[in-house]
């Protein structure tokens, strides 16, 4: 799941922030695609701050391109599964692991985590390929979350 990773909020602090976990995003993508695994490219929708479809801070930064066919939810919550057909995706291709990556560390990404815990899955944050306002607030939801490096991700698919 890549998460919010939207231009409305690449600003300020973020851009630093947000393009380092792109460069980890970018490197897991294609181990997904090779195998056929689900990508969910979630968009968060907040018609107050007119992030609405349409709009320009909508889309995602420049440097994550999700394909044509990719899976896309638009979410109004910070969980991702809360109110979209996340669960429902995921569950119709048999899938009970979630890597999850992102913006905002604290926010949305940690509530999609815990909702997918919820929800029996065994979800992971992708070690480095989260962002957030303040460094220190990534390396906590590190800290307190089930992580993976791109190393061990790659190995781990490599037996699928």
């Amino acid at each position: 799941m890549i998460i919010d990773m939207q231009k409305e909020f690449y600003v300020g602090k973020t851009v630093s922030q947000m393009d380092s976990a792109t460069e980890y995003i970018n490197a897991v993508i294609p181990l997904f695609e090779e195998k056929g695994l689900p990508i969910i490219w979630v968009q968060d929708v907040d018609e107050g701050d007119g992030v609405v479809p349409g709009t320009d801070g909508f889309e995602f930064i420049e440097s994550l391109k999700p394909r044509a066919d990719s899976i896309r939810i638009h979410k109004k919550y910070g969980n991702s599964f809360n109110k979209t057909d996340c669960d429902k995706i995921l569950k119709e291709q048999g899938i009970d692991t979630v890597v999850i990556t992102g913006f905002c560390a604290e926010y949305c990404v940690l509530s999609t985590y815990r909702g997918a815990k919820d929800l029996d899955y065994f979800p992971v944050i992708l070690k480095n390929g989260i962002a957030s306002t303040e460094e220190s607030h990534k390396e906590f939801v590190e800290n307190i979350s089930e992580t993976i490096t791109y190393g061990m991700l790659k190995k781990m698919l490599e037996s699928i």
